[in-house]
Formats: structure tokens, sequence, C-alpha cells
């Protein structure tokens, strides 16, 4: 009895904190957790976060109300416990009562226990055994916002925006993001495997990925592009480190005396605040503002400005950006963009911007509470946050894939208009609208399942072992594509053309209707047809498979620096169009120029 008081008393604790922290008036001291305030999306640790509200005082009456209402969910739990007819667990009781307190809140606000809080942490500094990806719940299913390069995720071939649609046989409908990685999690050598939804790709996807050791680290590149005077730094995660790397990069390029920057956030999922404005302030002026935070209530509005001169000021710089693009680095992309101090390059971020905070609501450590607190705005005024399209869901019925699962696009005429200090427009809505757009990457089901099948990979480890003096300048050759095809013929590759997967469905509701005698010559007809299309598809993706191979092929000799090397800074087209941006003259300035000249016609 005296344990289940105690229990009792803690829950009762628990919600009144809740009061303090909604802001009824009691002007209440809160003590400090002994473990550091986080905010996660962005991550943010500092242990002065932490302050009641002082608006307006919410009349006695609604504070009485709500301890009756504290006092129902006390009583019940008293009742379960003691009247049931079966014995419960009181923990679990208090753990359900918790979940159903946010079950109507945002997507983002869960209760973490202690292996969930473990892995946040986990992200933010040292190694974990897992696939290597950062991912996200985003319209009831699971979604890849970024595969960390060099993991078995990115090697495995899954990309930003797949959709995780089951987890070794278990559907990701409504699960959790903690749930997720848990379940991807484990030790390393063992295999996980999932199915991919992808957009334009009628079929799901199977992948079996080997878990690993995974070193996080923040700047995976820093160089000079090849005959230029350009600089170039890839950086993938924002974590404890992350600007102490980067002031060491950009350092070693000022002593290069590079002309210009090229900033590659693609893929970047984001990481800890302090460490986004950390980087801005690499390269705003002192005193500029990074980002601001706005919450519930008007003194809440919180504004996180440059503390330190920048280490490459004046120099032109262009961010590269894509979908995978997401919450620390929408922070640094958009406040580089609204001070005119870069142009960004690519494709509309991911729109990942809401303020967490995480409280620890148990003494052992083994439960906290994360809760959406605020969203981040950029100098400007845009919210990086994009329009949610669902409420939390709790049911695991599986649904069938559609097309439209990409989800939250809006189109650049309906978004909300803004403007950088210079003058430029620039787009609200959510995520950052690129100054200038690029092509997505679309790939074709031979090139996907080539990649998926690791028959890239595999190949290029026979290779190397039997070209042992090839170096990574080498060149794709007739002859090693010939080698290559008769490779993958070796291991019964094999695929779902777009026309296959329609005949699959067409012979489905054949044999629902018995009807195959009838229409049997008609389908060993498109079986034909089916067999001549994959024969033209290698050629009609020669230089995807020429670009893929060789690659993969650097990577065994030369490691992910000779990718960047041989590969990304040569034939990458981003980093090819921001050269040109870069080198050309009065390249950069006419854009910052048309973006002023958009705003007068507004």
């Amino acid at each position: 009895m005296a344990r289940y008081v105690v229990q009792l008393f803690g829950v009762t604790l628990f919600a009144l904190s809740m009061i303090w922290f909604a802001g009824t008036g009691e002007a209440l001291q809160l003590e400090l957790p002994d473990e550091p305030v986080l905010w996660a999306d962005t991550v943010h640790i500092n242990l002065d976060e932490l302050s009641t509200n002082k608006g307006e005082i919410t009349p006695a009456k609604k504070h009485d109300s709500f301890l009756r209402d504290i006092k129902k969910l006390t009583t019940t739990a008293f009742h379960i416990k003691n009247q049931y007819m079966e014995d419960v667990d009181a923990e679990e009781i208090i753990k359900a009562g918790i979940r159903g307190m946010l079950t109507d809140l945002d997507r983002f606000s869960v209760l973490m226990e202690k292996s969930s809080y473990d892995a946040l942490m986990e992200s933010t500094h040292g190694k974990y055994e897992g696939l290597g990806m950062q991912i996200d719940s985003r319209d009831e299913r699971i979604r890849i916002v970024s595969p960390i390069e060099g993991t078995p995720a990115y090697r495995r071939g899954l990309r930003a925006g797949d959709v995780i649609w089951e987890i070794s046989g278990q559907s990701t409908e409504g699960m959790k993001t903690s749930d997720a990685a848990k379940l991807m999690r484990g030790t390393a050598g063992t295999s996980v495997t999932l199915l991919i939804k992808r957009t334009g790709i009628a079929d799901l996807l199977e992948f079996e990925v080997e878990r690993a050791v995974i070193a996080l680290k923040s700047v995976n590149y820093y160089g000079v592009v090849p005959n230029t005077d350009i600089g170039y730094v890839r950086l993938s995660r924002f974590a404890e480190e992350t600007s102490h790397e980067l002031r060491e990069a950009i350092g070693a390029l000022n002593d290069q005396n590079v002309s210009g920057l090229i900033f590659d956030l693609r893929n970047n999922g984001g990481g800890l605040l302090d460490q986004a404005k950390e980087t801005a302030e690499l390269f705003l002026e002192l005193g500029q503002e990074v980002v601001y935070t706005r919450g519930r209530y008007d003194n809440t509005e919180r504004h996180y400005r440059s503390d330190r001169p920048p280490i490459f000021p004046e120099k032109p710089i262009v961010i590269l950006v894509d979908e995978g693009t997401a919450s620390a680095s929408e922070i640094v992309a958009g406040a580089l963009q609204d001070w005119d101090r870069g142009l960004i390059l690519g494709n509309t971020t991911y729109g990942k911007g809401l303020v967490q905070q995480i409280f620890q609501i148990s003494n052992d450590g083994s439960m906290a509470l994360k809760l959406t607190t605020a969203k981040y705005y950029v100098p400007s005024g845009r919210c990086i946050q994009k329009p949610e399209k669902q409420e939390k869901r709790t049911s695991s019925h599986a649904t069938k894939p559609t097309d439209d699962s990409e989800g939250d696009s809006l189109e650049v005429t309906d978004r909300e208009i803004f403007y950088t200090n210079g003058g430029r427009v620039v787009y609200g809505g959510g995520g950052i609208v690129p100054d200038i757009e690029m092509e997505h990457d679309t790939w074709e089901p031979i090139e996907i399942n080539l990649v998926r099948q690791s028959l890239f990979f595999d190949f290029a480890v026979v290779y190397v072992s039997e070209h042992a003096d090839v170096k990574p300048n080498l060149e794709i050759t007739e002859e090693i594509l010939a080698d290559f095809r008769q490779f993958v013929q070796e291991k019964d590759f094999d695929y779902k053309t777009s026309l296959q997967v329609a005949l699959d469905d067409l012979e489905e509701v054949i044999d629902e209707e018995d009807t195959r005698t009838i229409y049997q010559s008609t389908l060993d007809e498109l079986a034909a047809l089916i067999e001549e299309e994959k024969l033209h598809d290698f050629e009609e993706s020669r230089d995807y498979i020429s670009r893929t191979i060789k690659r993969e092929i650097v990577r065994s000799i030369a490691g992910e620096r000779g990718v960047y090397e041989h590969m990304v800074l040569k034939q990458d087209d981003a980093v090819k169009r921001a050269v040109k941006i870069l080198t050309e003259p009065n390249a950069y300035s006419q854009y910052i120029l048309e973006g002023q000249k958009k705003a007068s016609l507004e």
C-alpha cells in the first residue's frame, strides 16, 4: 500500500508540474532537473531554459477545476489497482495514463522510456549500433529523413523521402519514431528487413540491411574543387563537435585562399540547436539574428543571435539543400538566406521546425516527457515547420500504399511572401524554398533494384580483388560494363518494370474471375513485351550504371574521401551548378539582384 501511495503522489506531482508549465499564474520556482533539458528535432541542451510563465493569471476557479480533474485521474488509478478483478502493474497504469494525456497533442509530444531517451542522446554524441539513418513520423508512417553517408542504410540505397512500410514484418502505420528506431537498432552483424514505399514506384521494395556500429561524425569532407579556387564542405549532422570541426575545415580552406564556398547540407537531418547557431556564426556578422522561437505566450519568445565575429565573413556562399535537409540545417540555410549571406540551391527542404523540450518525470531516469513547446522562425519571420496533414493516430491496421504519400508540398505561388534583409523575395509555408531550383533525381526500376540488391557493391568487391592496381581515376569502359552485365546475370538478377506490375494486377483480376483461358494469349504477349523492355532498360540507364560502378569501385579503394574527390566534386550536378555560379563573372550578384527585382514587382 505504501508503494502505491508513493506512486500516486508521483502522478499528482507530475500533474501539478503541468499546471505550472501551462501557465496558470502560480508564481512557483521550479527546481532544475539533474538531466539536461533538451529540444528534440533540433535538440537544445541548456540547463537555464526552464522558466515559469508570468503572463495572464488564470482564474482560480479554472485552477480548482483542474485539480478536481487530477483527483479523477488518481481515484481511477486507485480503483484499478485495488478493485480490478486481476492483479495489474501499477507502473503500466501510470504510463497508459500519461500516454492518454498526450494522445490529442501533436505527434512529437510523447512519453519516452529509457531506451528512447538513450537513443536520443546517442544522436548527439558517441556511437550506436543500427542502420545509420534519421527517421521521422509523417502522414501516419515512418519516413526516412536522411540516410547517413557511409552507413548500411546509405550503401543499400535507402533514400530521403522513402516511407518505411514494414520493419521485419511489423506495419509502421501509427508507429512512433522511437518505436521504429528500437526495432531497427540491434547488435552489429545482425540484419533487419525493411519494406519501403518509394514515390513513383507502384510496388513496395524489400531491403535486407545488416546492422553495424555507426560512428557519428559531422564534417564528412572538405577540400577545394579541382581546377578552381572554390572551397567545398560537406556537413551531415549537427552534434557536439560540429562547430569545432567546421572551424577547422573553414580555417584550412581560408589558408588556401578560396574565393567562395559550397556548403553542402543535403540530407542533413539536423541535431543540436546550439551547434546550428554556432555554425551560422561562422558566416554572419556579430549580433545578427540566427533563429527565434515562439510558443503559446508572448513572453516565451526567445531570440538567438551571433555572439562571435565570423571566420568566413564576405566571400560568396552557395548552400546546397534537398528534401532531406531538416531542422538545424534549415535554421542555418534560412538564416544565411534571410541575411543575403548565401544563395540556396537545390530543392525545398523538409520543413521540420517544432521546438521540443524533454522533462524528466521519474527519479530513476526511466521516463521522460518530450513535449512540443514552440516553433522555429528564421529572421525574416518564416516558420520552418510545414503544416501537418494528420492528427496523432494509434491505429495499427495496414492500408494499401498510394502514390501521393510524399505529402505536404506547396506550390511557390501558394506560399506566403517574405523578404530578406536586402529586400529579396523568399517564401513561407514550411521548409526553406531555394533561390535556385534543381530538378529532382529520379531512378528507374532497374537502377533501384541493382542498388537494393547490392549488385554494384558486390561487383566492386570482385573487381578490385581481381584488379589490384586499379586507381580512383579509372574510366568505366565498355569492357567493364560488359563484365557487370555478365555479373548480374550470373546473380539471377530480376526486377519488376512498371508494365510487369500492371500485368500482375491484371492477372490477379483474371484469376479472380476464372477467365485465364480466354486471355492467356494476351498475357503471353505482354510477358514477351516485358522481357523486351528489360533488354532496353540497361542501355537506357547506361550513364547511371557507369557512374555507380565507378563510385563503388572508388569507395572500395579510396573510401568516402575518394568518392568526394573523384565523384562528387567532379560529377555532381548541384556542385557543378554551384561552381558555375561562383566562378562566372557577376553570376552570384545577378541572382541577388533578380530576387530584389522580383520583390519590387510584388
